[in-house]
């Protein structure tokens, strides 16, 4: 099928099969191409309005886009939806702390750390790194400046999207 007889809703004939957005969209975002995910992503919402994980998705995704305030308004409907989700929690945590918003990234960090469990091998590293977040924002251990764990951006947060 061609990507116009895509666009337009046509059918080539010989391909009768759904496109699969969701994999489109992960996909892109593998290679990082994160503004045609987004586009990916949109589709597959329609497909599945009520969808955390894609809201989750795309709220990554505007994050990596630089578009801060889109990204916590997704993260913020997702958690809507399902209130534990933690990477919703753990991703929309860091969007507040960057704005300054510590009161409600201390909410997040706390959910993140309530719906994920600590034997999980998996979310080790964020749950490692949520709880000295929470650590300093409460005043009980070093500043990530002072550990020296800043990444690249300047967070010291692991990316949301090793998450997935």
């Amino acid at each position: 099928m061609t990507w116009w007889r895509r666009l337009v809703g046509g059918s080539s004939g010989r391909d009768s099969k759904q496109p699969d957005f969701l994999a489109e969209a992960l996909d892109l975002e593998s290679r990082g191409d994160y503004a045609n995910a987004l586009t990916s992503y949109r589709l597959a919402l329609r497909e599945r309005p009520d969808d955390p994980g894609v809201l989750q998705n795309i709220a990554i995704a505007f994050s990596k886009t630089g578009q801060p305030e889109e990204a916590i308004r997704t993260y913020r409907r997702a958690l809507q939806i399902d209130p534990d989700l933690a990477g919703a929690h753990y991703g929309l945590a860091f969007l507040l702390l960057k704005r300054g918003d510590t009161a409600h990234a201390g909410m997040h960090l706390e959910g993140f750390l309530r719906t994920t469990r600590a034997d999980d091998a998996a979310a080790a590293k964020f749950r490692a790194h949520a709880e000295r977040t929470l650590a300093d924002l409460s005043g009980q251990a070093a500043s990530p400046a002072e550990s020296g764990e800043y990444d690249e951006y300047g967070d010291g947060a692991p990316d949301p999207a090793d998450e997935r």
